[in-house]
């Protein structure tokens, strides 16, 4: 599994989150948790980075990524009850706008920890 050590270490911090918070909170609150949990096990990430979206090649808008590990790994979370699969067309259309291979989308909001790996199918090597 491509990147396995290190969705598996997300998805290891995601589970400590969800093991202290539990569920109930509004997604914000698990956001800045998460992210403190991944300065703790020293990964390198950046958090609500602004990705353009074009369609050939003209300019859409922009959408706000939650997470992105090394570069590499898009990590979307949520705060609800269940996940559908509207989240998960999300994680994929961001995964293939921004030319991800990987992705993780993590749900808080359920009793126990809720996470999907995603893999964009059209990636393209640069």
């Amino acid at each position: 599994m491509k990147h396995g050590d290190l969705t598996r270490k997300v998805i290891g911090c995601a589970m400590e989150v969800h093991g202290v918070l539990g569920n109930g909170f509004q997604e914000k609150v698990y956001h800045i948790a998460l992210g403190r949990e991944f300065e703790l096990q020293q990964l390198n990430f950046t958090q609500e980075v602004d990705m353009n979206i074009f369609y050939k090649d003209a300019h859409c808008g922009t959408r706000r990524v939650d997470f992105l590990i090394q570069g590499i790994i898009l990590v979307e979370i949520k705060a609800v009850i269940e996940l559908e699969d509207r989240h998960l067309n999300q994680a994929m259309n961001y995964l293939e706008a921004y030319n991800l291979e990987i992705g993780l989308l993590i749900n808080f909001g359920a009793t126990s920890l809720q996470f999907k790996r995603v893999h964009n199918n059209k990636f393209k090597h640069s």
